[in-house]
Parts: C-alpha cells; sequence; structure tokens
C-alpha cells in the first residue's frame, strides 16, 4: 500500500491536461465560471452528475449541461454517478457531453453500456471507485477512451486523496502503455498541487480538480491551473 512517503517511479513524460469540476463552482453563475476556466486555460470541463441513490448526494442533470453547452468549445467530460445509468446515456449525449464515464456498478451489463456510449457518437470511459479493482477492466480495455481512477469516495467535493489509489494508477498506466492503447487515465478526488505531482508521477495524464481550481475566484483561476500541471 502507498504512504505518504512511497516512491512512485515516474513514467515517461506526457502533456498534463486539467479538467476543472464546475461542482466547485459558483452556481449562481455557472455560464461565467466555465468561460473563466476556459480563458485560464483548462483542458476539459468535468461534469459531476449524481443522483442522490448510487452516491449521497445530488447536482445537475442534462437540462443544464445542454444550458452550459454554447458557453465553451472545450470538451465536456460528464462523469456519471447514477443507477441506473443506460436509460439516461442518449439524453446526456443530445445535451452536449462530449465523454461520459460510467461506474460498473452502475448497471448489470458495462460493456453492453461502453458500447451505448459509443454509438452515440460520444467517447467511452469507466470509472473504479476506491474499492474497485484495476482488474475490472480486464475485458473493457478496447472498449474505452478514459479510465478514471476515483482517489476519493464519489459523492462530495473536498475529501482527502486515497493514498493507496496510487498503486491502482501505476498499475493501469503500465497497462496502457504495454498494449500501446489511445486511453486517457484520469484521476479525481483530493487533487492539489502535491497529490497532482503524486498522480502524474504514477501515470496520470488528466487531473480533475475543483476546490483546487475555483479558490480564489476567476482572477486565480489560469494561476491555479498552471501549479496543477506543474508549469
Amino acid at each position: 500500500m502507498a504512504t505518504e512517503n512511497s516512491s512512485i517511479a515516474p513514467s515517461a513524460p506526457r502533456p498534463v491536461r486539467i479538467a476543472p469540476s464546475i461542482l466547485s463552482a459558483d452556481f449562481a453563475k455557472l455560464g461565467e465560471e466555465i468561460r473563466a476556466i476556459d480563458e485560464a486555460g483548462a483542458d476539459f470541463v468535468h461534469v459531476d452528475v449524481m443522483d442522490a441513490h448510487f452516491v449521497p448526494n445530488l447536482t445537475i442533470g442534462p437540462p443544464v449541461i445542454k444550458a452550459l453547452r454554447p458557453h465553451t468549445k472545450k470538451p465536456f467530460d460528464v462523469h456519471l454517478m447514477i443507477a441506473p445509468v443506460d436509460p439516461y446515456l442518449q439524453a446526456f449525449a443530445d445535451a452536449g457531453a462530449d465523454i461520459i464515464t460510467v461506474h460498473p456498478e452502475a448497471g448489470p451489463h458495462v460493456h453492453r453500456t461502453l458500447q451505448e456510449i459509443r454509438r452515440l457518437g460520444v467517447k467511452a470511459g469507466v470509472s473504479l471507485n476506491p474499492g474497485t479493482p484495476a482488474k475490472m477492466l480486464d475485458y473493457l480495455m478496447d472498449m474505452v477512451d478514459l479510465i478514471l481512477v476515483m482517489t476519493v469516495n464519489p459523492g462530495f467535493g473536498g475529501q482527502s486523496f486515497i493514498e493507496s489509489q496510487l498503486m491502482k494508477i501505476e498499475a493501469i498506466r503500465k497497462r496502457i502503455d504495454k498494449e500501446g492503447l489511445d486511453i486517457a487515465l484520469e484521476v479525481d478526488g483530493g487533487i492539489n498541487t502535491e497529490t497532482a505531482r503524486r498522480a502524474v508521477d504514477a501515470g496520470a495524464d488528466v487531473l480533475v480538480a475543483g476546490t483546487a481550481t475555483f479558490t480564489g475566484g476567476p482572477t486565480r483561476y489560469a494561476e491555479n491551473i498552471r501549479a496543477l500541471r506543474g508549469d
């Protein structure tokens, strides 16, 4: 198990992309917030969708995503923490999602779910909770464009980074590289300038950051994003 002082061998340098989670944005002015992170250099807009059933929180649905879509051309990285997930894939694709990420536990047939996401013309992602092993990916690697490793238990922002997930990130990165796959490896949960570096050293190339991006207001967003990237 990784500890505070664990040494994770850095993998080959790769561009680090930042996906601010709008869960930490000012919901009274979401359109302005999205334009601000776009101008500040965000690569994706990360949208956390929660149903108060699969996770203990309730956030937003397709109508909000549709309303926000005109405010940026950056990809909408939509993380569905809902169950059952299959009945809502079409609605989120129609609303403007560019990437739809689902949990294996959110439906009976995750392979079929990923097939449906791709049929809708959207990139497909799969998310692993802290207690979900990397082995869950064994027969899904050819179906995904993105793998999201949760470094907190999903449901709320502002939680502390779970150290044991560094080893999972490293294992998945080795597998992606060994098989020569074009898959983004994303990490979400407790990301700040310190944990960002450790996640990247373990193999992550996309960092979801809510609090660490939106702290200080719009005049700080560019600085916050640069710091997360390590620029």
